[in-house]
């Protein structure tokens, strides 16, 4: 199945769908995806969801998490994942990019783009990753007011209010805001860079909306599991930049050996086969939308020749 031919962009509202999953028994796990790619691997593994980090999207693009990249950027990246995947996506808008009209455009280009929810965060430009420190804090009803003009523009795509308060003002102001951003019309609450388990504890009993909680490696928070988070009263959790974290430090290593050896033949093993790609990206379906292309035969193994003993090293 091609996503030319699929039936995704017809299902139900991907924001009804995201919905429906938190809705369920037990905690939603959303691996990031920070792009296509990405996102058919963690289908393939069997995740339902899938979260679009703006810290890995900025990051693929060599850029910092700043607040550097636009709208039209980020909805580039949503399409492509969405495309391939047809996934419900939460996408990372950061501080909406802009105020009350900005926010608003926002939310409808990312629902055309194929999200399913978008998190907005009460920082102020240049935004800061939450687990780093000296973050600029809005007003409370200044992140509000963003809260509303997103329900106000939505026709389905669900709404996660973060807030990045706690380091600055507390956990109970932490949650005075989280309340206010469900009174304007968040579906759900996103406090970042807890530290403890009594504060995610407290937080998820104190707030009338499902929590959010993000899993982000080399950060503040301890390293809890899926289902600690669960017994600690979340909803869902996230794991933002793994996946491109992942990634990056393989491609380091495979150009690392190719610099020094000339060669790389002793990455193979950890790479994936041009059969496996062809799989993952459904390569010969496509080729079948045209018959004037002849299906694709997938090379032999070349080091099946090439070892020790092989015709062509005796001839």
């Amino acid at each position: 199945m091609t996503w030319l031919t699929s039936s995704h962009w017809d299902m139900a509202p991907a924001g009804e769908r995201l919905a429906a999953l938190w809705q369920r028994p037990g905690i939603l796990r959303i691996p990031g995806a920070h792009n296509a790619m990405a996102g058919l691997l963690a289908k393939k593994a069997g995740f339902e969801c899938l979260y679009v980090s703006g810290a890995a999207v900025t990051a693929s693009m060599g850029l910092p998490d700043l607040g550097v990249i636009t709208i039209e950027e980020l909805a580039f990246a949503t399409r492509t994942i969405y495309r391939a995947t047809g996934l419900p996506l939460i996408v990372d808008a950061d501080t909406g990019y802009g105020e009350v009209l900005n926010v608003m455009r926002t939310v409808r280009e990312l629902e055309l783009a194929g999200a399913a929810g978008i998190q907005i965060e009460d920082q102020i430009l240049p935004k800061k990753c939450g687990h780093l420190n000296d973050k600029r804090i809005a007003a409370p009803e200044d992140m509000a007011r963003k809260v509303e003009a997103a329900r106000r523009a939505r026709s389905h795509l669900r709404i996660i209010a973060r807030t990045d308060a706690v380091a600055s003002e507390g956990l109970e102001a932490g949650i005075r805001r989280a309340n206010l951003y469900i009174e304007a019309g968040a579906d759900a609450v996103f406090p970042d860079a807890l530290v403890t388990e009594d504060m995610f504890r407290t937080f998820a009993t104190s707030v009338k909306a499902p929590v959010l909680a993000n899993m982000t490696e080399f950060g503040r928070t301890p390293y809890f599991s899926a289902d600690e988070f669960e017994a600690f009263g979340c909803k869902m959790v996230i794991w933002p930049v793994s996946s491109l974290r992942v990634a990056a430090k393989a491609m380091e290593e495979m150009y690392d050996v190719l610099a020094a050896e000339g060669s790389t033949v002793p990455m193979i093993d950890r790479m994936q086969s041009r059969a496996d790609l062809y799989a993952t990206i459904a390569y010969h379906d496509y080729e079948a939308l045209d018959d004037a292309i002849a299906r694709s035969v997938v090379p032999d193994d070349i080091r099946a020749t090439q070892g020790p003993g092989s015709k062509q090293e005796t001839e």
